[in-house]
């Protein structure tokens, strides 16, 4: 069974910091050009594709705002 891998953010509390971005292997996740109400860019799926499920964003996420998800293909 193969499976593939997506990520929700929650925009609102996401602080734009990149951590999770630079932790990517799979270079899935970037800044977004916008903002967030409070005016913070926030992280978002870039290459949806590549996205592995690895978990290695929602483990280095300092404000605990991505959650990982593994779908099944």
């Amino acid at each position: 069974m193969a499976f593939k891998g997506a990520i929700v953010v929650d925009t609102e509390k996401c602080k734009g910091c990149g951590v999770c971005v630079v932790n990517c292997p799979t270079q899935t996740i970037a800044l977004a050009k916008k903002v967030n109400s409070k005016g913070y860019p926030y992280a978002y799926m870039e290459n949806p594709d590549k996205c592995t499920g690895c978990g290695n964003c929602a483990i280095v996420c300092p404000d605990t705002v991505i959650t990982v998800y593994k779908i099944k293909i």
